[in-house]
């Protein structure tokens, strides 16, 4: 199979079960957005060490990556049609479980943090920048079509998921988290 085909040379793709709709549909922005999120995540693990000390660190991110590929899937796929990967609530449960977790070792929260540190740390600022525009497209297609009421709530859930993470990432790397300079 090539990877070119053509089709979208006019300014159409399609959806899953092959439903053609303009590249800049929402639907299309929403699901391109969380590919573009995910392609982040997949950047900032790249600057993680690849010791043992990183694995269940890494670990979450996979199942991260899988899920947020799954809500990609679920935006491309029409109303009315079979999602194959279909998030759920426990989905969103299992994010803040790790929420939780990450938080449970970290300092408080004391002021508003400006996005930076590790490079890791710094891009999953990034991909949760990224998923929140995902998080807003996807709340345009949900006021046009229907969708997964749950899609919306993982990716709320996701990005505060990455901020944590990235503080994390810091954390463990002895990185101070610059704070808002107030004047």
């Amino acid at each position: 199979m090539k990877i070119y085909t053509r089709t979208g040379d006019k300014g159409q793709t399609s959806l899953v079960y092959g439903k053609r709709v303009s590249k800049h549909s929402p639907r299309v922005h929403a699901y391109g957005t969380c590919d573009e999120a995910n392609s982040m995540i997949g950047l900032a693990l790249s600057a993680l060490g690849q010791g043992e000390e990183w694995s269940s660190f890494r670990q979450l991110i996979h199942v991260v990556q899988t899920k947020l590929f799954h809500v990609g899937a679920e935006l491309a796929t029409p109303p009315g049609k079979k999602v194959a990967w279909p998030i759920a609530e426990e989905d969103v449960r299992y994010l803040e479980e790790q929420i939780d977790e990450m938080e449970a070792i970290l300092p408080a929260l004391t002021n508003f943090i400006l996005p930076g540190g590790h490079l890791c740390g710094a891009s999953l600022h990034m991909a949760r920048t990224i998923v929140r525009r995902a998080e807003r497209m996807a709340a345009l297609v949900r006021k046009e079509e229907e969708i997964n009421p749950v899609v919306l709530s993982y990716l709320n859930r996701l990005s505060d998921m990455l901020f944590v993470a990235a503080r994390y990432v810091n954390h463990r790397e002895g990185l101070s988290e610059p704070g808002l300079h107030q004047e």
